[in-house]
């Protein structure tokens, strides 16, 4: 009878397929850059950390489900802007409580239905047990550990109506986890399966103007 791979085996497995190179966007079409930490933990299932941001009028995803993480400050690179954004907005150490397992695919931004010249860095981290996180309430509304079960089971893909568009989503307690960190997601789960991604992303949103 098999057995279920314990916490630190699947951590050693997603290591393992995080290896290889990941994709990269051209600086020619976002010269500006981000990164964020996709933070796992045993609480006792595996669960992602997820942020809901503060509401702010200048800020694209105001109020939106994300991963925590932010703009490179100048001379940094994307893994240290990683922790350090972690750091800041939730507190928590991730060069202490956590352990790096490789970066997923750079991702386009798109923020209120704009393209933007901004890539984003995603960086796996791992700790065997849930840290304590306190949150930012100037950056964070509150931070959320979702179970990769919910975000793994193909019943708790949802949809959702963005102006013209029909775009996937997730439902959990009352949050919406769509755009962005929908695509993020499924680039983990995909790592995750080794395989395709169990959603296509959501195609590259038009400019306003064609969106009539």
């Amino acid at each position: 009878m098999n057995q279920e791979p314990s916490f630190a085996e699947f951590l050693e497995g997603l290591r393992g397929r995080l290896a290889g190179a990941a994709r990269t966007i051209s600086r020619e079409l976002a010269p500006r850059r981000a990164a964020v930490a996709a933070l796992l933990a045993q609480r006792p299932e595996p669960a992602l950390l997820l942020i809901r941001r503060a509401e702010h009028p200048d800020d694209p995803w105001s109020g939106q489900m994300g991963l925590p993480g932010g703009r490179l400050n100048p001379q940094e690179e994307p893994l240290q802007a990683a922790v350090r954004e972690t750091r800041e907005e939730v507190g928590i150490d991730l060069e202490q409580r956590a352990a790096l397992l490789g970066p997923l695919d750079e991702l386009q931004a798109i923020g209120r239905g704009r393209v933007l010249p901004l890539a984003i860095h995603p960086f796996v981290f791992a700790c065997a047990a849930q840290p304590p996180a306190r949150h930012d309430p100037r950056e964070v509304a509150e931070t959320l550990w979702v179970p990769l079960s919910f975000l793994a089971d193909r019943d708790n893909l949802d949809s959702m109506r963005w102006r013209e568009l029909q775009l996937p989503c997730y439902h959990y307690q009352g949050r919406r986890i769509w755009g962005l960190t929908f695509r993020m997601i499924q680039s983990l789960l995909a790592r995750i399966r080794h395989h395709s991604p169990v959603a296509p992303p959501p195609p590259l949103l038009p400019p306003p103007r064609a969106l009539g």
